[in-house]
């Protein structure tokens, strides 16, 4: 495993958000989080990551104990993708040069503006590269976060709903760039989704968690509806469309 979550517990003021979590994820895999509102997933992200400490357990990087490097390590290892960031007042491409940070000597190199202006074009942001972060929509908000994340080369992605401000064109192509990244570099991505669909769509297992708990671990076609009613208390069907699985309400 890439990522070894082995029975991580957090708690805020004493009232239990995540209960002994334990999963892995595989080099090459795109690993999706599911759940309602309040469920955990950030919190566990944040964990994971290092932001939040957890109440026990453990988190590995491959064979690393996570919770006890250097957030200079855990930075070259993990990139992070939050819900929301602050749009300072910072160039896009001066924002996504900063995800070199845990890579820099003493100066900027050639290789590192190389790496930011790859990332930009990859994620078609080039010709926002001079406009100001306060000055983009949320979309193009949220790619930049992407990009700044893919310029760190981490090992893992993670990724707090990075799909939620984007329509549903760019929905598909950050998440196709996404795959393409994971699958090309043979890194590895857990995402906390809200959209099912676009979960069975493009992830290669799903992780259901409810109050803390990770109620279950599937392959997108091994998943049973009962689950899905069990976390979110609706009943669904799971039914296949031109190749592509998709959950609708019964």
């Amino acid at each position: 495993m890439i990522l070894s979550v082995d029975g991580i517990s957090f708690s805020y003021r004493g009232v239990p958000v995540l209960e002994d979590v334990t999963f892995g994820v595989k080099p090459g895999e795109m690993a999706a989080l599911l759940g309602p509102n309040g469920t955990g997933k950030t919190t566990l992200l944040r964990t994971i990551n290092g932001i939040l400490k957890p109440s026990g357990g453990s988190v590995l990087m491959e064979t690393k104990d996570a919770l006890k490097c250097h957030p200079r390590e855990r930075a070259k290892f993990f990139g992070y993708v939050p819900q929301r960031g602050e749009a300072v007042r910072l160039t896009v491409f001066d924002a996504v040069l900063l995800g070199r940070r845990p890579h820099l000597g003493w100066s900027v190199e050639k290789r590192d503006l190389e790496k930011v202006e790859s990332a930009l074009e990859t994620l078609s942001l080039g010709k926002f590269a001079l406009r100001y972060l306060d000055e983009l929509s949320g979309g193009e908000f949220q790619k930049v976060l992407l990009a700044r994340a893919l310029v760190q080369e981490p090992r893992v992605l993670l990724l707090d709903e990075p799909t939620s401000s984007l329509d549903m064109k760019n929905q598909i192509d950050m998440l196709a760039t996404l795959r393409e990244v994971v699958k090309g570099h043979n890194v590895a991505a857990l995402m906390s989704l809200h959209d099912l669909n676009t979960a069975f769509r493009f992830a290669d297992r799903l992780l259901f968690l409810k109050d803390g708990v990770i109620r279950g671990v599937f392959h997108p076609t091994e998943t049973p509806a009962d689950i899905i009613a069990d976390v979110y208390g609706v009943s669904v069907d799971i039914v296949k469309h031109k190749g592509f699985l998709m959950v609708a309400p019964s």
